[in-house]
């Protein structure tokens, strides 16, 4: 016998029983179970838009009305009205109004009013949302309550958390946003970001590894902060290694970024010397301030042969000559990391240090002191 031909006729005798099984089910099924191939090849037949069910299984797609206990397709669940209890789908579920429980689509859910948890490989869209939507790639709602977490981008106008690999974009969050690049929104309680985060109104922190942006934030964490009511200045400083800064201070009301170049004038190489790092404004007057500030710097030649780090804690008075300019000064508390001949006679006194001969490496903690002044504007 032809393969193809025996191909076509197995394939015909199958859904043959299954329309025939199917139409026997219909004439005595329990109420409110519904199982087919395709609308409208289904226990429900043209009907099934307008019953609402209990089951569900449809092999390829299910149209109902209503669902309110466990619905599953191989490629998609298409309900008008509301659903209860579980949907799966291989593709979509297509909910029209409220959805209740949980739904779980290979590509997306969409739902009118989502309540519990939507879990889908590609998106998750809801009007209002109360719960969770997980997404491998995008989460879309308007005001909700809960939570999303997605691959690349969760946007919503009102939400308690989003989580994103990329970027989350919401007016208003009651606890966090975490990003692996961007957080935006309008009124936060505190935001985490790989690169960048915008908003108006800060209560918590501000954690990003690049900049931070808002109208008001009195704790940001990041090398650049520009805080509308926060403060930014820029300093020359000088440390007892003749290391002389240009930095730029930017922040808020308690913490603020340092990022910094400058020269150092006591070796003949390794001049070239960058800095970064965070502060604190632990107390503050009219005249007078209190800085805590741990910084990271380094020394190079030419940004390849040799290695010079410092890792610093400094212990800053300040005070206030007028209302933009700004002298301080105070002890530093040093760990070097260094395995260039220069590098290893900056530093004379240490309180421990542990000298590798062997690679040439010289790590050591000691006590030195920086001053500067800055101009704040």
């Amino acid at each position: 016998m032809n393969s193809k031909l025996y191909t076509t006729n197995l394939l015909k005798t199958a859904i043959i029983t299954l329309l025939t099984t199917t139409t026997l089910y219909a004439q005595n099924k329990p109420s409110r179970t519904h199982i087919g191939l395709i609308y409208p090849l289904s226990s429900n037949g043209r009907h099934a838009p307008l019953d609402s069910n209990t089951f569900s299984f449809n092999l390829l797609a299910g149209v109902s009305a209503a669902e309110d206990g466990f619905t599953l397709a191989g490629l998609t669940n298409i309900i008008h009205h509301t659903s209860k209890g579980v949907q799966i789908a291989g593709l979509s579920n297509h909910i029209s109004q409220n959805a209740e429980g949980l739904r779980v689509a290979g590509l997306m859910n969409l739902t009118g009013e989502s309540h519990g948890l939507s879990v889908a490989g590609l998106l998750n869209k809801s009007n209002d949302m109360k719960g969770a939507q997980a997404a491998g790639f995008m989460n879309l709602a308007q005001n909700s309550t809960g939570f999303q977490v997605a691959g690349f981008l969760n946007k919503s106008k009102n939400i308690s958390s989003q989580i994103a690999g990329f970027a989350n974009i919401a007016d208003s969050v009651k606890n966090v946003q975490v990003a692996g690049f961007l957080n935006k929104s309008r009124n936060t309680t505190s935001q985490i970001a790989g690169f960048m985060n915008i908003a108006k109104k800060v209560k918590g922190v501000q954690v990003a590894a690049f900049m931070n942006i808002a109208d008001s934030s009195d704790y940001p964490i990041g090398l650049i902060n520009l805080i509308k009511n926060g403060e930014k200045s820029i300093a020359i400083t000088v440390d007892d290694n003749l290391t002389t800064m240009l930095t730029f201070r930017s922040g808020g009301r308690i913490l603020y970024g340092i990022i910094g170049a400058g020269y150092n004038f006591k070796n003949d190489k390794e001049v070239y010397a960058f800095e970064a790092g965070f502060g604190a404004h632990v107390y503050t007057s009219q005249a007078f301030r209190l800085n805590l500030e741990l910084t990271a710097a380094s020394l190079s030649k030419n940004f390849k042969n040799g290695e010079y780090f410092k890792s610093s804690f400094k212990i800053l008075p300040a005070f206030r000559v007028n209302q933009h300019l700004e002298v301080f000064g105070g002890p530093t508390f040093n760990y070097v990391n260094t395995n260039t001949a220069e590098g290893r006679k900056l530093t004379e006194k240490f309180i421990s240090k542990w000298d590798n001969k062997d690679n040439n490496r010289l790590q050591g903690i000691y006590a030195g002191y920086t001053a500067g002044v800055q101009y704040i504007f």
